[in-house]
């Protein structure tokens, strides 16, 4: 039998946004917490998704959940098991929702019927806990399939994709069938951009982008020297004497460190902390094309050979996420690639993999590498929407991504990063990196400008607001 199983989060206090916030804007926070504990009173806020750890779902839960229960409103998080056959399926919907085949298998009845049968297991233990009246929920393709047995008894069910293609195909499409049968249930369903939101859904949706959380680890306020030390203590960066120790503040206040190593790739030294580094933070997605970026970075050091910068594609373990059985493929993938690759070129490009058993060290290395990095790319064939890269924004560097999904609305081309209009294109996206290298006066203008533009559009702050409003579209008569 297959069961869901609850992750625990403590609550955070809104109080310390005070301090973020303008009196009119602090008081307004404090408003819409008072209008969510009314709404939710006697009622509990579930969320039901895939994964508790590895991609950027799981990790705005932990912060939205927490500050849900500070505000007051019993929010809860649970996470559905399956098999691995019923990962491969909805990793392939993934892709669908993307416009992309990935291993082209089949979406037909028997991936259906294989899909309906692991989420009735889980749905067995969720209508134990689920009352009438609770506000459920659903984050992407692997949950949808739950709505009917949760509205059927008597939960507001709401499904939340984060994922989506601007421009439909047959892909889509097929995607898009295979989960009508689950959204038929769901009296709302939510998108990250108006352009994902498919005919069927066009007369229940609301769009919510995502946030992150300014506070949690991954984004906490880290000195350069700090930054570096931690990424000495991983192998990402050769060390210097006299370094301050790899320390992280925790949560729970109090001090981390970063002990455990990366498993890295490279061709000899680690990158001199003097030289200027290029990053891509992402899981080993396809998608996310890190065979891209490498493939970009090694036109840039060919045309520029005297222009000094070092490229670090870092994602998790390969092992460490429950619902992505692509990710040891793809990494397989960038490392054939990068064998390929002359010895001038893989001296300058490192692939990490970092470790997850501990997910506040984990972010706190990911917060030491977009801390130090000059450039941080997020080069997407596809993407719904790029959280990775709002965090770096919210760090202040300057960053280059591709003109694709959700990108798009956090990247304002020459405003606050670069856009290359062709992700496909790797000689496009290597002179915009090139153009940020060679004029660091305008990346650091660039970096100003994203950071205030994350704390006007992409923080918790806005995001209780949106719930506030999906409580009271739940609620609202017919």
């Amino acid at each position: 039998m297959l069961k869901p199983f609850e992750v625990h989060i403590q609550a955070e206090p809104l109080t310390r946004f005070e301090h973020e916030l303008d009196a009119a804007s602090w008081s307004g926070f404090q408003g819409q917490a008072a209008r969510a504990r009314t709404l939710m009173a006697g009622r509990t806020f579930w969320n039901i998704s895939s994964t508790a750890r590895g991609g950027g779902v799981a990790e705005m839960l932990h912060r939205m959940v927490a500050y849900a229960r500070g505000a007051g409103v019993d929010a809860r998080w649970l996470v559905l098991t399956g098999t691995p056959a019923f990962f491969h399926i909805t990793k392939r919907l993934h892709h669908a929702l993307h416009g992309s085949r990935g291993d082209g298998s089949p979406l037909g009845q028997a991936e259906h019927a294989l899909y309906d049968e692991v989420l009735r297991d889980n749905a067995e233990e969720l209508l134990v806990l689920v009352q009438p009246g609770d506000v459920v929920l659903l984050h992407d393709p692997q949950t949808a399939g739950l709505a009917p047995a949760l509205a059927a008894a008597g939960a507001r069910v709401a499904w939340r994709c984060h994922v989506g293609r601007d421009t439909p195909n047959a892909e889509v499409v097929r995607a898009w069938e295979f989960l009508a049968p689950g959204l038929a249930a769901a009296r709302l369903t939510l998108f990250t951009r108006a352009a994902y939101v498919p005919p069927q859904c066009a007369d229940r949706a609301l769009v919510i982008q995502p946030s992150i959380d300014i506070f949690a680890v991954k984004n906490q306020p880290m000195t350069p020297a700090v930054a570096r030390a931690i990424l000495a203590s991983i192998g990402l960066l050769r060390g210097a004497a006299g370094a301050p120790e790899p320390v992280f503040t925790r949560a729970d206040g109090l001090t981390g460190r970063v002990s455990r190593g990366a498993d890295i790739m490279q061709s000899g030294a680690e990158p001199d902390p003097e030289v200027p580094l290029v990053a891509q933070v992402s899981r080993w997605d396809p998608l996310k094309d890190p065979a891209g970026v490498l493939r970009g970075f090694a036109i840039l050091l060919r045309q520029s050979p005297h222009l000094r910068a070092e490229l670090v594609l870092a994602g998790p373990a390969v092992t460490s996420v429950a619902d992505d059985p692509d990710a040891a493929a793809t990494f397989q993938d960038v490392l054939d690639l990068w064998r390929q690759q002359s010895h001038f070129v893989r001296q300058h490009i490192h692939l990490a993999c970092l470790p997850m058993a501990d997910l506040e060290e984990n972010a706190a290395m990911v917060n030491a590498l977009q801390r130090h990095a000059a450039v941080v790319t997020q080069k997407s064939l596809q993407e719904g929407f790029g959280l990775t890269l709002t965090e770096a924004m919210w760090k202040a560097r300057p960053v280059v991504a591709s003109a694709v999904g959700g990108l798009q609305d956090q990247v304002v081309h020459g405003q606050n990063g670069l856009l290359v209009r062709d992700p496909g294109d790797p000689t496009e996206f290597a002179g915009a990196v090139r153009s940020l290298l060679e004029a660091p006066e305008q990346a650091a203008l660039l970096g100003r400008r994203a950071h205030e533009d994350v704390r006007a559009h992409f923080t918790a702050t806005r995001h209780l607001a949106d719930f506030v409003r999906l409580i009271e579209r739940l609620d609202a008569p017919g």
